[in-house]
């Protein structure tokens, strides 16, 4: 039986009807929409089943608790879907979007990602972002037609959350908005801010468990405080635990409902009767004034006290030791290589070492750089 027209999404909703198609031309499915192919295919590719290893904050062995790039990943999709569906925007896009945005981020998280891009600075830079769309577009190798996951337009533009008017002058379609000043799909916003609603308030919760913020310094930031104190008057018996997941669960909500409500009154005023009319439009998918304030000052508070904390700067300092001596073991010596990317070598070896290194989960550039430096793991 074909697949029925997307129904009950709003008019501005991006749909499989309107889709700017693929890359490379497809039949499509009888029984799944254009965008829950993309999301299929992005859960089933190695890239995504590689981030279940790799740093948010902590690094893996740290700790069983603590949140990796897949499990961020997959809050982000949660929170994102929900808040879709009450916009009326299409689910399936902004979840295939939002589990995807991560796939082409360094092992060690932003510590990773700085180091590599300075190694690649004489050969055209590193961003995560653009890896991740390098990656659905040509690192993965799942289909005899083609490279990458020839996903749909519409998910790819998600994936490119920003970029330079420079390089996106060489991405082809997807780079095309960056240079007109146009917006993209609402899904693709809702996506950006999830995603910055997820990894806010769980490095929160991350943070305390670890031991490195504590409840005395987040109670100078008023999101958190105002919460806190709430759940300590609905549940005095409760354990401290309980107190913190309850505040770190309101906080979430809180800032989700503002987000409806701001977008819903921006969408309003505006008044696009289609996915069109998003596009030439400011961006729609926002905070209120208030809550982007409390949001930005939690932000403040986590690289103050968390990201800048010595133990995670020491962390950070080792993968950005192993990243740039990795690096520059690879590009002095590209038989070291394994043999897949050693022909990649040949045509562009930076880029060839870069996207081995960029894909390596944190325990397998660890690993890798013991095989290389230490002589008893030869």
């Amino acid at each position: 039986m074909p697949m029925q027209p997307e129904l009950g999404l709003a008019p501005y909703a991006a749909t499989a009807a309107t889709s700017r198609g693929r890359r490379h031309a497809e039949e499509r499915s009888q029984t799944r929409g254009e965008f829950q192919r993309d999301r299929d295919r992005v859960i089933h590719s190695t890239a995504f089943r590689r981030l279940e290893y790799k740093t948010q904050v902590f690094v893996n062995h740290e700790g069983d608790l603590f949140r990796t790039r897949l499990t961020h990943s997959i809050e982000v999709a949660q929170l994102a879907r929900s808040i879709g569906r009450h916009l009326g925007l299409n689910e399936d896009l902004v979840e295939a979007i939002s589990l995807a945005h991560d796939l082409g981020h360094t092992p060690f998280g932003h510590a990773g990602q700085d180091a590599l891009n300075d190694c690649m600075r004489e050969f055209g830079g590193f961003e995560h972002n653009l890896q991740s769309l390098r990656v659905v577009d040509v690192l993965e190798e799942r289909y005899g037609a083609f490279d990458g996951l020839n996903l749909t337009f519409e998910t790819r533009e998600g994936i490119l959350k920003h970029c330079a008017p420079d390089i996106a002058r060489t991405l082809g379609d997807v780079g095309e908005r960056f240079l007109d000043h146009t917006q993209p799909a609402l899904e693709a916003q809702l996506a950006n801010l999830a995603d910055e609603i997820a990894y806010n308030n769980h490095d929160v919760d991350d943070g305390l468990r670890s031991g490195l913020i504590t409840l005395e310094q987040l109670a100078e930031v008023p999101l958190f405080r105002r919460h806190y104190d709430e759940a300590g008057r609905l549940y005095p018996a409760a354990s401290e635990r309980r107190r913190i997941n309850e505040t770190v669960r309101r906080m979430i909500n809180a800032l989700v409902l503002d987000l409806v409500a701001q977008s819903s009154a921006n969408i309003a005023a505006a008044a696009p009767a289609s996915l069109a009319d998003v596009r030439r439009a400011p961006p729609l998918i926002a905070y209120s004034a208030a809550a982007r304030e409390e949001s930005l000052t939690l932000k403040r508070f986590l690289r103050d006290h968390l990201y800048q904390h010595y133990l995670v700067q020491r962390m950070s300092a080792k993968g950005r030791r192993i990243i740039r001596e990795l690096f520059q073991s690879f590009m002095d010596d590209a038989r070291l290589l394994p043999p897949q990317y050693q022909a990649k070598a040949e045509a562009d070896r930076a880029r060839a070492v870069a996207d081995y290194i960029s894909g390596m989960t944190d325990r397998y550039a660890m690993r890798e750089h013991r095989r290389l430096f230490m002589v008893e793991d030869i």
